[in-house]
């Protein structure tokens, strides 16, 4: 009864935001802007009203924890392992070059700029993997803050809006196949809804290889959390340490192990439980369709969440430095996905 008192309010309020974000990107021409987006930006114009009703904080917190946790978990049940196969050899050589390109350039400009390191990795990872879907997962295993979510999002966002009117015009300007333009959709643009809005732009064929792409891209979710999990917890480890030697002035070299159950993403887990079950070909479509749908409104309601408990003006203290560092890493990884494909032919 607690439980349903103190989150029930709360969580309606974003399952609400939800559903307006939904009917607002609906009306935008090939989905140019994605509900998750919407939401996030609501809520943020939202927080300085909601902040005061303090009825609400726990099921806005439940909301972008919890909830995103069970958003996550679903989206397993869309994907499956064949389709790592499908893409071929040419889309994974793709995906290790752009990876690399996301995370290697964005930790040397994160050092470059002074920026915090979890603002920086969620840039990245927006960028590398999948945009809001995989600042969401890799933000709780890092201990990211709301406002740190909202920008890395926001950064990926304002350069995907802008190659997604690009993307068509230079895949015609540099006469790609299908094969070829598909892949550096899936594996250069960042968020979903983007990806699709500039695959099927081109052609219905390319935009069918540009989603299997960017699925598939998706699953390097798993090992990205896991690497991160691992990072996050040798640093508190090592500010804990530090912080002992300077307040009793002793210095040890006994090294703790590291704890598996409290760094391991435990819902990444049931993610790959989600895979695998869709792997097994024993799930309807029509199941697999709806409860992709649900992660989907769940993931916004998440991101609406995020933005109700970000205050803008802390936003802002961020500087201009992160949206510069987004729009950096995005384009070289656009060039990377490019220059990677003629090298292989698939251009």
């Amino acid at each position: 009864m607690t439980f349903i008192k103190r989150n029930t309010l709360g969580i309606f309020f974003t399952a609400i935001l939800a559903y307006i974000s939904v009917f607002i990107s609906k009306l935008m021409p090939y989905n140019l802007i994605g509900a998750g987006v919407f939401a996030l930006l609501i809520g943020m114009i939202l927080n300085p009203i909601v902040s005061k009703y303090k009825i609400l904080h726990k099921g806005f917190e439940f909301t972008s924890k919890k909830i995103l946790r069970i958003a996550i978990i679903l989206m397993g049940l869309g994907l499956s392992f064949k389709q790592v196969v499908e893409v071929g050899k040419f889309s994974l050589i793709v995906m290790i070059f752009t990876l690399v390109t996301a995370f290697g350039g964005g930790y040397l400009l994160g050092r470059l700029f002074n920026m915090n390191w979890r603002l920086s990795s969620l840039i990245s990872a927006g960028t590398g993997i999948c945009g809001g879907s995989a600042v969401a997962a890799i933000a709780p295993v890092i201990d990211a803050e709301e406002s740190q979510i909202a920008y890395a999002i926001s950064a990926t966002f304002i350069f995907d809006i802008i190659m997604v009117i690009l993307f068509p015009i230079m895949g015609r300007f540099f006469n790609m196949s299908d094969l070829g333009y598909g892949l550096w959709t899936g594996t250069a643009v960042n968020d979903t809804s983007s990806v699709v809005a500039a695959g099927y732009a081109f052609s219905d064929i390319a935009g069918n290889f540009s989603v299997i792409v960017k699925l598939t891209r998706t699953l390097s979710i798993v090992p990205i959390v896991l690497i991160f999990s691992y990072i996050n917890e040798r640093l508190l480890r090592k500010s804990d340490k530090s912080s002992l030697d300077n307040n009793i002035n002793i210095n040890t070299h006994t090294r703790k192990k590291i704890n598996l159950k409290k760094i391991f993403p435990w819902f990444i887990l049931m993610f790959l439980v989600m895979v695998a079950i869709k792997s097994t070909g024993t799930v309807p479509q029509a199941i697999s369709y709806s409860v992709s749908n649900i992660s989907k409104y769940f993931m916004v309601m998440s991101l609406g969440a995020i933005g109700l408990r970000t205050n803008f003006n802390k936003l802002a203290k961020s500087g201009f430095a992160p949206m510069l560092h987004g729009f950096i890493i995005s384009a070289l990884v656009v060039i990377v996905s490019f220059l990677v494909q003629m090298a292989v032919g698939q251009v």
